[in-house]
């Protein structure tokens, strides 16, 4: 392991010939799966809609109790553990965040952690730290109902109660399915940010090919009854399917979609002007004037982008205002090259800026470096006959 990269916080998850079957049901719904999931990373189950990926899923923290077989975590086996321990190690997120209307933000983060018998200032403090983990400022959005909440502000909560009581594992069923392309782009780079700071075991079903090329470490392609048609790196489902069946659900234009794997990390990020909420817009304009840009970007006190208005618009302020940070399309460095090139559609700067842990500041990608570095692959592939 690297000494920059933080310690594996994750479990290693051994499912061994794993069946579910319904009563009056002819066909297993999963038949004999097998399969290991190693500790810190993300795999993507997907396949046809019925193919058992849910149900697979489902049965790691047994909301669905398997027919046969043996399922481990960090290598104990999850029908030997009572449900409270076996919760303590297996955060779950779905669709929506399925938050309680009744409670707010906190008190859903807090539902767990309570339940296992935290003290109040163990469990406030937490609160505090996940809500500054999945981007929401804890001052304005702990006190708050979801019904006040966007779809996407909703699906950080669900994370961050998934998270709440630190588990080893999480489970996420088609987290990002039910939000506009723009807030499941956000969201999905919020879930590399937040996987590169903690390195847990994440395990995530997806209908969506390119989000499994995206986020997962492993891609899991399932058939009818839970076969396993493929089991590998993005880099392998798209440079070698196992077979036809793989080939047709990854579909046409696999050498486009390796431009899925190219990430915003790979190519070099410009600088450009900053400035800090309060800082004097005279001092501001005349510093990025000088450095021959008709735009800044404006940071928080902890580094992070809260918006990237151009001069002319500053120039009626005597201090740098504040911005909403939530209008600000911004990019995390893991995000891909398709991302930035459909973020770069809703700029009217013809780039994106960019961030990396905890949302802080790295710089701008413009639209010429990535259309080069797709030239550059497009190159490259041909070189190699594809």
């Amino acid at each position: 392991m690297t000494t920059d990269q933080p310690e594996v916080s994750g479990a290693e998850i051994a499912l061994e010939n794993v069946t579910k079957r319904y009563p009056g049901q002819k066909a297993a719904a999963v038949d004999g799966l097998t399969l290991t999931i190693p500790a810190g990373e993300i795999v993507m189950f997907v396949g046809p809609s019925g193919c058992g990926k849910t149900t697979s899923l489902k049965m790691i923290n047994r909301l669905i109790e398997p027919s046969s077989g043996t399922i481990r975590i960090g290598g104990q086996d999850v029908r030997q553990q009572g449900e409270n321990e076996l919760r303590r190690q297996v955060g779950y997120v779905i669709q929506g965040g399925s938050l309680f209307p009744h409670m707010t933000v906190a008190k859903n983060i807090a539902l767990v952690p309570k339940l296992l018998g935290w003290d109040a200032d163990r469990i406030e403090q937490r609160v505090v730290d996940l809500l500054d983990l999945v981007g929401l400022d804890p001052a304005k959005y702990r006190g708050r109902y979801p019904r006040e909440l966007s779809g996407g502000q909703q699906q950080r909560v669900g994370v961050a109660r998934g998270l709440a009581a630190d588990p080893p594992v999480i489970l996420m069923d088609e987290p990002f399915g039910a939000v506009d392309p723009i807030t499941r782009q956000r969201l999905q780079d919020e879930l590399l940010s937040i996987q590169r700071e903690l390195r847990k075991t994440i395990v995530c079903v997806t209908h969506d090919i390119d989000e499994a090329i995206k986020l997962g470490d492993r891609i899991l392609i399932l058939r009818e009854g839970a076969e396993v048609a493929q089991y590998d790196t993005p880099e392998n489902v798209l440079a070698a399917p196992a077979d036809d069946f793989v080939s047709d659900f990854v579909g046409s234009g696999s050498t486009l979609k390796q431009l899925s794997l190219a990430r915003v990390s790979s190519i070099e990020l410009a600088d450009r002007p900053t400035a800090w909420v309060g800082e004097s817009t005279g001092e501001v304009v005349a510093r990025a004037e000088a450095e021959g840009h008709d735009a800044v970007v404006v940071l928080d006190d902890r580094g992070r982008p809260l918006g990237w208005p151009w001069l002319r618009q500053l120039r009626g302020h005597d201090r740098v205002p504040s911005y909403d940070a939530e209008k600000l399309n911004t990019l995390d460095s893991r995000a891909t090259l398709n991302d930035a090139l459909d973020t770069m559609l809703t700029s009217s700067h013809g780039a994106a800026v960019v961030t990396g842990d905890r949302d802080q500041y790295l710089g701008v990608i413009s639209f010429e470096a990535v259309t080069d570095h797709m030239r550059q692959l497009e190159r490259e592939a041909a070189a190699h006959g594809e």
